[in-house]
C-alpha cells in the first residue's frame, strides 16, 4: 500500500465518525492499524517509577527510534510537565530532528497536538510502530529544517490520570514537549514555536497558544494552525448524545472529568452507562474501535440521562475547558472539512467568527470534500506553506 494512502487510512480510522462507515475499499483498517499499534519492545521505556522532581521540559529519558523519517532522526522522550492543577508529572512523546545543519539561532519547533487515539497508556502515538507517520505535514517540516515535538498528553504513554479534553493539562504537555526538544542534545532547537493540532489536538493547541506567554515565556510563539478543533465542548457532546460517536468520545471525556474534578457521573449517565464506561476507556481508537463499538452500540439512546453542557457542575467545567476568551495575537489558520460528521462545520465557523471579533488574524480554510478523519492531512500542504510565509514575513491573507 502506498505510504500516502496508508497515512490517510490511519487518520480516517482515528476519527470516530470515519471509523463508523469504515474503509471497505482498502480492506479492514483495524487489522492494518492494529499491527502498527503494537510495539511491545518499547513498553519498559514508559515505566517511570520514582522520579526526582524536575522543571517543565526537563528530560527524564530518551530512546532513539529505529527507522526514523527520511532526512531526520527521531527519539521517544519522557519529560517533566504539569497537570491542570500545576502538579509535576512525567509525560511521553516524540522529537524529530532534521539531519541537515541547523540555521544560526537554532531550529524552529513545530509542536504537534494529535487527535483522539484513546485514553489508556497503550494508546499513546509514541508507542506505535511508525508513529511518526501520523504527523500531517511531517515531510514539509523536515524539509524546512524544523524540529517536530509531539506530546502524547498526560495519561497516554506514561500511566497518569487522563487529560482528555482538559485544556490546561494538554496545553502544558504540548508546550513542555517543545521545551524537551530544546533540552535534547543535538536537536539545536531555538525558541521559535509553531503550534499545529487536529480535533482533540486542536483544542490542546489553542489552549497552548493561550497559555504560552504565562506558562512558557521563553518560547516565541509565531503561528497557530488547527484542523477541525474541539472548539465548543458542550456543543460537541450535545451533537452526539444519541449516537455511537457520542458514547465513545463521551466515555473518554466523562471518565477524565470525573477523575480530574471529582464530578458525579450519576448526574449525567445511566447506571448502565456508568458500569460500561471503564471498559471503553481501556480501549484504543486506532486498534480497538470494533471492540469499543461493541460496548458503545447497545448504549446508544441509553447512555446519558442529561446534557452535560447544561447540567451543573459539568457545564461549568466544560466551559472552563472550551478554548477562547484569551487573545492569542499571532496569525491563526483554521481548517475545516465540510463533510465532517463529528465536528459540525457550523461550530467551527462560529469559532472563527469569535476569533475575528476578538481582533485575531485568521485564515479560514474550508475543504468541501473532506471528512473529520482526513482534514488535517488534506490541509497539511497549505499549513506548511502558510507557516513558512508567516516565518519569512510574507503577507498572508485573512478571512476576517
Amino acid at each position: 500500500m502506498p505510504a500516502r494512502r496508508l497515512v490517510a487510512l490511519l487518520f480516517a480510522v482515528s476519527a470516530v465518525a470515519v471509523a463508523l462507515v469504515g474503509c471497505a475499499s482498502v480492506g479492514d483498517p483495524r487489522g492494518v492499524v492494529g499491527r502498527w499499534q503494537q510495539d511491545q519492545d518499547s513498553a519498559s521505556f514508559y515505566e517511570v517509577g520514582d522520579v526526582a522532581p524536575g522543571e517543565p521540559g526537563d528530560l527524564v529519558r530518551t530512546q532513539a527510534l529505529d527507522g526514523p523519517p527520511v532526512g531526520a532522526r527521531a527519539w521517544r522522550v519522557l519529560y517533566h510537565s504539569t497537570d491542570q492543577a500545576g502538579r509535576d508529572i512525567v509525560v511521553s512523546g516524540l522529537v524529530i530532528v532534521p539531519t541537515a545543519p541547523a540555521p544560526a539561532g537554532g531550529r524552529a519547533i513545530v509542536s504537534w497536538a494529535h487527535p483522539t487515539t484513546g485514553v489508556a497508556p497503550v494508546c499513546a502515538p509514541s508507542r506505535t510502530i511508525g508513529g511518526t507517520s501520523l504527523i500531517p505535514g511531517l515531510r514539509g517540516f523536515i524539509a524546512a529544517g524544523d524540529v517536530i515535538a509531539a506530546a502524547d498528553y498526560p495519561g497516554l504513554g506514561v500511566d497518569n490520570p487522563s487529560s482528555y479534553l482538559i485544556g490546561a493539562a494538554e496545553a502544558h504537555s504540548v508546550l513542555d514537549a517543545a521545551r524537551a526538544a530544546r533540552n535534547l542534545v543535538g536537536a539545536e532547537a531555538g525558541p521559535d514555536l509553531l503550534l499545529w493540532g487536529h480535533s482533540q489536538g486542536g483544542q490542546a493547541a489553542i489552549f497552548a497558544a493561550q497559555e504560552q506567554r504565562a506558562y512558557a515565556p521563553e518560547l516565541r510563539l509565531q503561528a497557530l494552525a488547527v484542523a477541525a478543533p474541539a472548539s465548543d465542548l458542550a456543543a460537541l457532546l450535545r451533537d452526539h448524545l444519541d449516537d455511537v460517536s457520542g458514547v465513545t468520545i463521551g466515555s473518554y471525556a466523562y471518565a477524565a472529568y470525573a477523575s480530574a474534578y471529582d464530578l458525579p457521573l450519576d448526574a449525567i449517565l445511566t447506571l448502565e452507562g456508568i458500569a460500561k464506561t471503564p471498559a471503553m476507556t481501556k480501549l484504543c481508537l486506532l486498534s480497538q474501535v470494533g471492540a469499543i463499538h461493541r460496548i458503545a452500540g447497545p448504549l446508544v439512546g441509553d447512555y446519558t440521562t442529561a446534557d452535560p453542557g447544561s447540567t451543573e457542575p459539568w457545564a461549568g467545567f466544560l466551559a472552563e475547558n472550551t478554548p477562547g476568551g484569551v487573545r492569542i495575537g499571532v496569525p491563526i489558520l483554521v481548517a475545516q472539512g465540510l463533510k465532517d460528521a463529528l465536528v459540525d462545520p457550523a461550530v467551527t465557523t462560529a469559532f472563527v467568527g469569535r476569533l475575528c471579533a476578538a481582533g485575531e488574524s485568521v485564515r479560514y480554510l474550508q475543504l468541501p470534500n473532506d471528512t473529520h478523519g482526513v482534514v488535517a492531512l488534506a490541509a497539511a500542504g497549505q499549513v506548511t506553506a502558510w507557516m513558512r510565509d508567516v516565518r519569512t514575513g510574507t503577507p498572508t491573507t485573512t478571512s476576517c
